[in-house]
């Protein structure tokens, strides 16, 4: 794939990014925020529009034709519920929450359904489109107008033609959930905006590029694709001189901040790029062979501290692959105000009360962890670089320091077998007093592993755009008996099903911190 054209025949001025549906929608888009500012500290007009956030609040105003009880009733209480999920005091009671939560969640079902698309507050499935298949995003381009969200679309992108033009509009296309949208949102674009140019970039975006033999699915429609962070290419395009990453920060201003299904804004922020840790086989980021770039720790809690200052956050979501210890130990001197939470790596820092009270202290009120077994054996075989009986440590110092837990486990693996899945499964239960919320996954394997080519793998997903390959299992535990294990024997735990309760539904760890906040 070419990198982006210098263009010198045109000097671009201004920029739209577009954070397309659909993802939760509970915060602003921290990508483009970054983006935002480092485009306009060179000179541009750059502007963002959540589309995924707007075109829901659309959808959930309209006039619901279904007949059964529960649409009407609540599309009748669509506007209460809202006001509900901005509350506080709806976290604090899960019946209540719940009940918000699904009844908003089944409007928008209801609005996807009539449009023969499934449609949640977290994700977004064609019933015969795939975002996996080229062919099926240029048939989503195609068919714009029976997108769901196309009325809002429209409406919106004429409006803004009233009175701006951008030379550019910039598509942040980071879940397969928000792919197909994207394609048809594009063509909505083109349409009313002729004469911009339309790049694709984010999180999808790139991992689609690194697959071998990678070509622009949507050739006709989208300009250009961009692969990792988006700053430096867009301002070559621009002919703008580079900005230093320490000045990038994010700028929220530009977003319906009191508009999200939260209570109280969230504050998103990436302190870093890529993992610290980077050594975890079968990872994403190791596959694609992502670099570490993090931002220095006093510029963290200081813009931290500023943005808490302006937009006076609920929360703050550090949004990092890994929270290193570094950077931990600096927000304990500096805390940054409003309570926080994020990613961390099970290191020894977690098992020291003196370090983790001092987390508590600076208003760290959840940690996600990615604990993945029970088994010895499969850690190491994983070069996870944790240690179960340091895991345990941590995990009761955290209970005891008031830090909630959000645990994610990860089922065959090609190491694990029936019986590493008991131990995790037994690991679990023993830990169930530490453990608030849980998230247990099956493991795919990513096409671009390098441990492909030591296993005999096949398709997972038909598609020409699909990251993950099929493999038969070294040790027989295939993914059919993983499932049958966790559906007969691992989610029937009493202990096991009271934590997985607790989980909040479509929002999961996104709203977590709030349902234990003191």
């Amino acid at each position: 794939m070419p990198g982006l054209p210098n263009d010198s025949m045109r000097r671009h001025s201004s920029i739209l990014l577009v954070h397309p549906p659909v993802s939760k929608p509970c915060e602003p888009p921290a990508g483009i925020a970054r983006l935002a500012v480092a485009l306009g500290r060179s000179g541009l007009d750059c502007r963002v529009m959540d589309v995924n956030l707007e075109g829901m609040l659309y959808l959930l105003k309209q006039p619901s034709p279904a007949t059964d009880t529960w649409t009407r009733r609540a599309a009748a209480g669509a506007g209460r519920h809202l006001r509900a999920i901005r509350s506080i005091s709806v976290y604090k009671d899960m019946d209540k929450y719940r009940r918000a939560v699904h009844d908003i969640n089944r409007v928008l079902s209801m609005a996807g359904r009539a449009a023969g698309v499934f449609l949640s507050l977290s994700n977004y499935k064609n019933e015969t489109l795939s975002p996996l298949q080229s062919r099926d995003l240029s048939a989503e381009a195609e068919r714009f107008e029976k997108n769901p969200f196309y009325p809002y679309f429209r409406q919106r992108f004429e409006a803004l033609a009233q009175d701006w033009s951008p030379d550019i509009i910039g598509f942040s296309v980071n879940y397969l959930s928000q792919a197909l949208c994207a394609a048809a949102l594009a063509a909505v674009a083109r349409r009313i905006f002729p004469a911009s140019r339309i790049i694709f970039g984010g999180g999808l975006i790139t991992s689609w590029m690194a697959l071998p033999g990678f070509v622009n699915p949507l050739p006709t429609l989208v300009d250009e694709m961009v692969a990792g962070p988006g700053e430096g290419p867009l301002l070559a395009l621009c002919n703008r001189p580079s900005v230093p990453e320490k000045e990038y920060g994010f700028d929220y201003s530009g977003f319906p901040i009191d508009a999200y299904l939260s209570p109280g804004p969230i504050l998103p922020y990436a302190a870093s790029r890529g993992c610290y840790w980077r050594k975890c086989r079968f990872c994403p980021e190791t596959s694609e062979q992502s670099g570490f770039s993090p931002t220095p720790a006093e510029v963290v809690t200081k813009e931290l501290a500023q943005q808490a200052a302006v937009m006076q956050p609920g929360l703050i979501h550090l949004v990092d692959n890994a929270l290193s210890p570094r950077l931990m130990d600096h927000m304990i001197k500096n805390p940054p105000g409003p309570p926080w939470y994020g990613f961390a790596r099970v290191t020894p820092h977690l098992a020291d009360m003196d370090f983790v009270q001092g987390l508590k202290a600076s208003g760290c009120s959840m940690l996600k962890l990615g604990i993945e077994s029970g088994d010895q054996a499969v850690l190491d075989a994983l070069e996870k670089g944790t240690d179960l009986k340091m895991v345990s440590s941590a995990l009761r110092v955290l209970k005891a320091a008031g830090i909630s837990v959000y645990a994610y486990l990860l089922f065959g693996t090609p190491a694990e077998t029936l019986k590493s899945a008991r131990k995790t499964l037994d690991f679990v239960v023993a830990h169930a007093d530490c453990i608030d919320f849980l998230n247990p996954a099956i493991f795919n394997l990513p096409a671009g592993s390098p441990e492909c080519d030591q296993l005999n793998t096949s398709e997972f997903y038909p598609g020409d755009l699909s990251f993950y390959r099929e493999f038969k299992h070294p040790l027989g535990w295939d993914r059919e008996r993983v499932r049958r294990f966790l559906s007969e024997e691992f989610f029937r735990h009493d202990a096991i099903r009271s934590i997985i309760h607790r989980d909040p539904p479509y929002f999961t760890s996104n709203h977590s911190p709030f349902m234990t906040k003191s």
